[in-house]
C-alpha cells in the first residue's frame, strides 16, 4: 500500500507553537492520515519499498528531514530537503493567512472569497514545489503535497 499510515513531527530546537499552530497540525496530519498517497520509487539494486509508511518530519541544521519507515518501524531511509525553495511562498502563505482570519473578523464575505482564493493559490505553489523537490525521493499526489505542506509551514513557524 503506497501511503502514510503514521507522521511523527520533530519539534525539538524549536519554538513552542501557538495554539492556533498545534490545531492547524493537528488537523493537517488528520487530513494526511485520512487521505494520502505516497510511494517510494524503485531504485537500481533495490526494489519499490511496499507501504505504508511511517513518516517523520523535522528540520535541522536549516533542512527538510523526511525520516521513512515501515509500518512495524523498521528504517527506510532519509533525505534531506533544503528550505530554501520554500522560504519566500511560506513566508507568501503565513502573510496571505494573517490577512484572511483578520479579514473573516470584519470584511463582507465577497472580499473574504477573494483573500481565500489567493490563500488557496499559494497553498497550491507550495504543494507543487515540495512535489518539484520530492521528484526523484518519493511520490505524492497533489492533495498529500497539500497536506505535507501545511506540515513544513507549522515547522517553519517553530
Amino acid at each position: 500500500m503506497t501511503r502514510i499510515c503514521h507522521i511523527e513531527i520533530d519539534d525539538r530546537g524549536l519554538a513552542p507553537p501557538t495554539p492556533a499552530i498545534e490545531q492547524e497540525r493537528r488537523v493537517a496530519i488528520f487530513d494526511l492520515l485520512e487521505d494520502n498517497s505516497f510511494a517510494l520509487p524503485a531504485r537500481e539494486g533495490r526494489d519499490q519499498p511496499p507501504g505504508p509508511f511511517r513518516l517523520g518530519l523535522a528540520i535541522r541544521e536549516g533542512r527538510l528531514v523526511f525520516d521513512i519507515a515501515t509500518e512495524t518501524g523498521d528504517k527506510i531511509g532519509e533525505f534531506h530537503l533544503s528550505l530554501g525553495p520554500f522560504r519566500q511562498v511560506v513566508k507568501d502563505y503565513f502573510q496571505i493567512c494573517e490577512s484572511y482570519f483578520d479579514a473573516v473578523k470584519r470584511l463582507p464575505p465577497s472580499q473574504i472569497e477573494a483573500i481565500d482564493m489567493a490563500r488557496r493559490g499559494i497553498h497550491n505553489e507550495g504543494a507543487r514545489t515540495l512535489q518539484e523537490r520530492l521528484d526523484g525521493k518519493a511520490e505524492v499526489d497533489i492533495d498529500t503535497a497539500r497536506r505535507l505542506f501545511t506540515l513544513i509551514c507549522v515547522l517553519h513557524w517553530g
